[in-house]
């Protein structure tokens, strides 16, 4: 039997469904007054650019689109074409990245449907006869939602009678709700244009919409020959992190489970859910064996001898690993968070691959559980760059996700054990890659709705909310990526919010902390975003020009921006005086990694979702 919520979506796909464009038009949520879709064209014909001409069945009130321009021609014609990266169209392959949000009046009965899509002039959809049309006639053009050869424009949204760009962060209506001054959508989208940028391994032909990057470090290898290609490069070097990229992916993972519609409305719930995949993939491929998990690959000293591209790296990449002999609870314990926690997002999306992330969770967990040590102790390599300064969250953390993907109340009963044995009720000063007590705090007040939880998260929120700012209103926490302290506290309180502590307080302080970054001083810290952004971030492959020319030092000494936009990428921030120089020789104030982003978009979800439901702005 469907609950309500299900029966709902099918009613309304039985209302939008059926029509001559099924076979291109894939729906994946739907609201009153507007649905999602995503667009599947088979390509008959080589083609070098395409144009989409799509005839809707009732007049929409906007559309917004993703992976292509929009242009308008009426209330129920619109126009989109390719974009820089993906107009080059191979016959036999299916274009299958753009989608859109269409909104329409929400009394209107049934809901506009797609008539016809002419691609190239043909019409491709089903039960139609195939014939060759002239092109419409275009008004308003719109600018593309991913710009990778322009510096960053704020997503527009096409609306009738007239288009309208937003050039400046004054306000910006998150698709449908509340007006926001900045545009959640756009920086949503950049932030997972960043993690394309730092995927390692063999990059697929259909979905890499970096141009300057391709196939790197395939050769990567265990010390028993096992195969470690792929995952994350970790910050503006090569370097292959599990603990701090197992972090990020929990919290990008979360923020997907709590935030759906802050991804899907802004076009980018697949690519979220595929952004996390790609390091999940990455940590069954590094668990070699029940007890046996890779933490590093790559030599941080040879590494850093070494600017360039990750496609042209010839020095030795040793990995390192972690054994009942040599244990490292917080690195198994992140990692079987992560995987419990996709395994959530990929429930009722890939329920197969949803049970091997929860198999491989639960291993993970028994054995940071059984064989107790710090992973930088085992992995002495890794304590230059991330030591670790305890286990005992991760052990209460890996268990409370546990709990929430398996419903096994033994899990939860060892997050409660793990909680008084290692002290987490104190007040943190972080939520981190290396401080999960906030996590934990709140995982276990949703979990149990227990007080002693609760206060535990205000009691951290409120020193927040309380703590003394920068001058111009940042949360100082630390000067090593300040901007990624603040956005992760952000998120700590917006989830404390959700469980109705101090709510209207809390989504304001962490949209001062999330807006401070997007532009509040008066500059961008977000490349590519915004007004006046970083150009000069510490990330080698984006300081190369384009091949074949040489990268070398020479680039990283270049005064000039970088030739490659990194865009989406969070750079450290300022000091505690807002003082900030985009150097890229200042790897303190300019250094880009997965966890920088990790909270900053977690945080735009939910800002995002609160918006679009008129919640919160």
């Amino acid at each position: 039997m469907f609950p309500v919520s299900a029966f709902a979506i099918l009613l309304f796909i039985c209302f939008v469904s059926g029509g001559p464009c099924d076979n291109i038009v894939t729906l994946s949520s739907s609201w009153p007054g507007g649905y999602t879709a995503a667009l599947k064209v088979p390509i008959k014909t080589s083609t070098t650019s395409w144009k989409m001409d799509i005839t809707f069945s009732s007049a929409l009130t906007s559309l917004y689109v993703w992976d292509a321009t929009s242009t308008m021609t009426s209330t129920v014609q619109y126009r989109l074409s390719s974009v820089s990266y993906n107009g080059v169209q191979n016959a036999g392959a299916l274009l299958s990245s753009v989608g859109f949000n269409a909104y329409y009046v929400s009394t209107v009965n049934p809901a506009p449907t797609i008539t016809t899509i002419l691609f190239n002039g043909i019409n491709v959809c089903s039960n139609v006869i195939t014939t060759t049309s002239n092109p419409l006639t275009t008004t308003n053009s719109v600018t593309t939602t991913k710009p990778l050869t322009t510096t960053a424009t704020p997503l527009t949204t096409t609306t009738a009678p007239l288009t309208t760009t937003t050039t400046r962060p004054t306000t910006t209506t998150s698709g449908s709700g509340l007006p926001t001054k900045y545009n959640y959508p756009d920086a949503i989208t950049k932030s997972l244009l960043f993690y394309y940028a730092q995927r390692s391994g063999r990059l697929p032909i259909a979905d890499n919409p970096i141009p300057y990057r391709s196939d790197s470090a395939l050769n990567d290898r265990g010390q028993s020959g096992e195969d470690l290609s792929g995952g994350y490069y970790d910050a503006g070097d090569h370097l292959k992190l599990g603990f701090p990229l197992a972090s990020t992916i929990t919290i990008i993972a979360w923020s997907i489970i709590d935030y759906p519609l802050g991804y899907s409305s802004a076009g980018q719930l697949t690519k979220a859910q595929n952004m996390v995949k790609w390091a999940t993939d990455y940590f069954i491929k590094a668990h070699v064996a029940a007890n046996k998990l890779y933490g590093q690959v790559g030599d941080g000293t040879l590494d850093h001898n070494y600017w360039g591209r990750p496609e042209e790296m010839t020095m030795n990449r040793p990995a390192f690993f972690i054994s009942a002999s040599n244990p490292g609870s917080d690195l198994a314990g992140e990692t079987a968070a992560a995987l419990a926690a996709t395994s959530i997002v990929f429930k009722s999306v890939d329920s197969t691959y949803s049970a091997l992330c929860l198999t491989r969770a639960k291993q993970l967990y028994a054995f940071a559980k059984q064989y107790q040590g710090k992973y930088s102790q085992s992995i002495p390599q890794v304590a230059d760059f991330y030591p670790s300064s305890g286990y005992g969250d991760e052990l209460a953390w890996s268990a409370s996700w546990l709990y929430r993907a398996s419903n096994d109340v033994a899990y939860l009963n060892d997050a409660k054990v793990f909680y008084s044995q290692f002290g987490l009720s104190s007040n943190p000063w972080e939520f981190s890659w290396d401080s999960k007590e906030p996590g934990v705090q709140i995982m276990l007040a949703r979990l149990t709705g227990e007080t002693q939880y609760k206060n535990a998260v205000k009691a951290f929120c409120d020193s927040k909310v309380n703590q003394p700012k920068t001058p111009k209103g940042l949360l100082f926490v630390n000067k090593w990526g300040s901007l990624r302290h603040a956005s992760n506290v952000a998120f700590i309180c917006l989830q404390a919010a959700d469980l109705n502590i101090s709510p209207l307080t809390y989504r304001q302080f962490a949209q001062k902390q999330i807006h401070y970054a997007l532009g509040d001083t008066g500059r961008s810290f977000v490349v590519g975003f915004g007004v006046n952004p970083p150009g000069k971030p510490h990330h080698s492959s984006s300081s190369c020009p384009n091949r074949p020319a040489l990268c070398d030092w020479s680039a990283y000494s270049s005064t000039a921006p970088n030739p490659q936009i990194l865009y989406g990428a969070l750079v450290g921030g300022p000091d505690n005086n807002d003082f900030y120089v985009d150097d890229r020789e200042n790897y303190v104030t300019n250094e880009v990694a997965c966890d920088y982003n990790a909270g900053f978009q977690a945080s735009l979800a939910a800002l995002q979702s609160l918006a679009f439901q008129g919640l919160f702005n």
